[in-house]
């Protein structure tokens, strides 16, 4: 289950010692791991004005992402997987990303 900071928000990543910690640099909160303390709901009206970061997580979830005919540079296989994600403005058109079937090689191609 994946544990999120009560402070920050940030998603918390485990570390030495059985510990979580918070990934933002800037927070640094370390606990023991276990659920998360329930956190007050925020004040209808109040808006924040952090702006949230969508992340794509690719590994570890092998066999899910759809695949395309590609030649691979690495090892020539012709076969890879493909995501795309949204790296400029949003004016801009999406990076399509793509990981070699064969040796994991990930390289991205620019529409």
């Amino acid at each position: 289950m994946v544990e999120f900071c009560p402070k920050c928000k940030s998603m918390m990543k485990p570390s030495a010692e059985g510990k979580v910690k918070c990934r933002n640099p800037s927070c640094g909160l370390e606990k023991g791991a276990g659920p998360a303390p329930a956190v007050a709901e925020p004040r209808m009206g109040v808006t924040s004005k952090r702006r949230e970061r969508e992340v794509t997580v690719v590994d570890g979830v092998p066999d899910t992402l759809p695949t395309t005919r590609a030649k691979c540079s690495e090892c020539g296989h012709e076969t890879a997987q493909w995501w795309l994600r949204q790296m400029r403005g949003a004016d801009e058109p999406e990076t399509r990303f793509l990981r070699c079937m064969k040796c994991g090689k990930t390289w991205r191609e620019y529409a």
